[in-house]
């Protein structure tokens, strides 16, 4: 084999690596565009009147204004609905939690493979096809468009969200740890108290944040329980759009509003997050 040989092939090797990680650059600044742009679009907006916004002229480029903002925290409607929203989320993720987690525990430790196929299809169920009886049941007994109808409803979701997520986490983590504690005297819950939960704090808390998520976002049981005392934000929001105009500029300054909650949320638990989806990957 002679040198041109020998130094050529590390040469094309390195050319193919470079090649692929611009290849790899590219697609992901596409990607990111498409997901930036509209919160931008969304963010801009929110400081245009109306005409601006309806104005293909009318870019990045434009004398901003707080009207927006001003009209709608002295209409009040929407300060109330992220006060709604952040009760409903906050109760139905802490109780779906403490209901789920040691479910999840139990069918992951225990190999209740029967169970986790259950709870895979209450997963899957279209919560849609329930509203109908739910909303008859609960109007016989009284709760329709109290907080308690929407927390119940949230529930339905978050528990087989959180209890799936959990189950591949908690099986991942090393038996032995329990079964150290099952020597020094600790009883079963006893090892999963002390010791397992600590360990799983991580993916509890990527768990608890989707379900909050989806809580904060979820339009259609807010929509069919909730009254104008309980609303959340997603129908505050559609009340901005009517038949015969929408409000562009109050609809854009409402959703950024709304928006800020979740991404607070996202960034102080960034750590968790990413520790628990990454930890729930693997196992052993």
């Amino acid at each position: 084999m002679t040198a041109s040989h020998v130094t050529t092939a590390p040469r094309g090797r390195t050319g193919r690596r470079r090649g692929l990680a611009w290849l790899r650059g590219a697609a992901i600044a596409v990607v990111t565009l498409i997901f930036v742009l509209p919160v931008v679009w969304m963010f801009a907006a929110a400081f245009k009147t109306n005409v601006q916004v309806t104005d293909p002229r009318v870019g990045l480029w434009f004398s901003p204004t707080l009207e927006n903002f001003r009209n709608i925290v002295e209409a009040g409607q929407i300060l109330r609905s992220m006060g709604n929203s952040l009760l409903v989320g906050v109760v139905s993720t802490v109780l779906s939690a403490v209901i789920a987690v040691p479910a999840a525990w139990a069918v992951g430790r225990f190999r209740m493979h029967r169970t986790g196929s259950l709870i895979l299809v209450a997963r899957i169920v279209p919560a849609i096809s329930l509203l109908v009886p739910w909303y008859y049941l609960f109007a016989q007994i009284g709760l329709v468009g109290s907080y308690t109808v929407l927390i119940l409803s949230q529930m339905f979701v978050s528990v087989p969200l959180i209890t799936w997520i959990m189950i591949s986490f908690f099986a991942g983590l090393p038996v032995e740890l329990e079964e150290a504690g099952r020597t020094d005297g600790l009883s079963a819950f006893g090892a999963f108290w002390r010791i397992t939960l600590p360990l799983a704090a991580p993916g509890t808390a990527t768990a608890s944040l989707l379900a909050f998520v989806f809580s904060w976002n979820n339009f259609m049981f807010a929509l069919v329980f909730a009254d104008d005392r309980t609303q959340t934000v997603p129908v505050a929001l559609f009340n901005f759009i009517s038949y015969a105009s929408t409000d562009w500029g109050g609809l854009m300054a409402a959703a950024t509003l709304i928006t800020v909650p979740v991404v607070v949320a996202a960034v102080v638990g960034q750590k968790y997050l990413v520790a628990g989806l990454t930890s729930g990957a693997s196992k052993g």
